[in-house]
């Protein structure tokens, strides 16, 4: 907006702001209205049952079939990846990435019709649903744009979908919530970010921006210029609370889920630690300890290695030591293992 001084943030205050607006400082207390908020962007679950571990961070509670809570629903959301959102909010993360033109759009709207004479009110895996519709199964998660489709992924097996009504708002609201949504949760942004973020065309997120005008409030960060939602200024200006001990991050999680470089930058200072954390392949886990990114962890079965960027203190140990015997994994009949310190 012409004429207007930016807000300037330190990095500490958006580190800060970031946490407390996703509840990482406090576990929330068990209910649906805990589990919609720590599901506000999301919970991407491209690894399997990372969005089980993404709210065991944020909310008490959780057992190994939380991420099944009827106040839940899957997905494919934000750049085609299996997400758990909020059953209610599901128009905001399928149909709020819907193009308002052209080839995508036609593609969504025609594969949806199919799928909907093809399943009717049953279920179908994925790959059942493609080849009796002569479609690569992948190219079925166009659908999803519609806000029609649900599905549900363990994550050993063919996702399974099914039909569900039609949204009851316009795309253009669901995409300006989905962009409110970014902003707060992965606030400070900018236009292009969200863009990359939600899987949509540069000019798209930029029109979606404007759209938002007056509710936005402009910041400079040490990174560079963004935005904030006028409604969060009074959070992010807070002081900083106190800092949970430690959290385990699952790879995916929103307070790591950045695309752009500069992002990344601010979240974690040291240029090779970032290189460890986002990598080329299957990212890690993050190790999240008195409120900084201090290394990455791994888990295979009941077997969680830990690598640290920096000598971690004995109580430090113990409280990492004890959000892994926490981990409500499913098919761990003995519990988690103790964690095995690779440095």
């Amino acid at each position: 907006m012409p004429g207007t001084t930016p807000l300037r943030l330190t990095r500490t205050q958006i580190l800060a702001f970031r946490r407390s607006v996703q509840a990482l400082d406090e576990r929330l207390p068990h209910n649906s209205s805990s589990i919609r908020r720590a599901a506000w962007a999301g919970l991407q679950d491209s690894m399997p049952r990372a969005a089980l571990l993404s709210l065991h961070a944020r909310v008490a509670g959780m057992t190994s079939t939380s991420w099944e809570a009827p106040s839940l629903v899957q997905v494919w959301g934000p750049r085609y990846s299996a997400f758990g959102v909020p059953a209610r909010d599901a128009a905001v993360f399928t149909l709020g990435r819907l193009p308002d033109t052209g080839s995508t759009r036609r593609v969504a709207e025609s594969l949806a019709d199919r799928l909907a004479h093809l399943l009717g009110d049953a279920r179908m895996t994925q790959s059942a649903a493609a080849k009796a519709l002569g479609e690569p199964p992948n190219r079925l998660r166009y659908a999803t744009l519609t806000g029609r489709v649900r599905i549900r992924w363990d994550g050993a097996k063919q996702p399974t979908m099914w039909m569900a009504p039609p949204p009851a708002i316009d795309a253009g609201e669901a995409r300006r919530d989905l962009a409110r949504r970014y902003l707060h949760v992965f606030g400070p942004g900018t236009a292009d970010a969200f863009a990359a973020w939600a899987g949509i065309a540069p000019r798209a997120g930029i029109a979606t921006f404007d759209e938002l005008g007056a509710s936005l409030t402009p910041v400079r960060t040490p990174t560079g210029d963004g935005w904030i939602l006028a409604s969060d200024e009074p959070l992010v200006r807070r002081p900083p609370g106190n800092a949970a001990p430690a959290r385990l991050l699952p790879s995916g999680d929103a307070y790591f889920l950045f695309q752009r470089p500069d992002e990344r930058a601010l979240l974690v200072e040291n240029a090779t630690h970032r290189g460890r954390l986002w990598t080329s392949r299957v990212w890690p886990g993050a190790l999240l300890v008195d409120g900084a990114i201090v290394g990455t962890w791994r888990r295979a079965d009941a077997a969680v290695s830990i690598e640290s960027w920096r000598r971690l203190f004995r109580a430090e140990r113990q409280a990492v030591e004890a959000e892994v015997a926490s981990l409500p994994l499913p098919g761990l009949v003995r519990g988690m293992a103790a964690a095995r310190w690779l440095t």
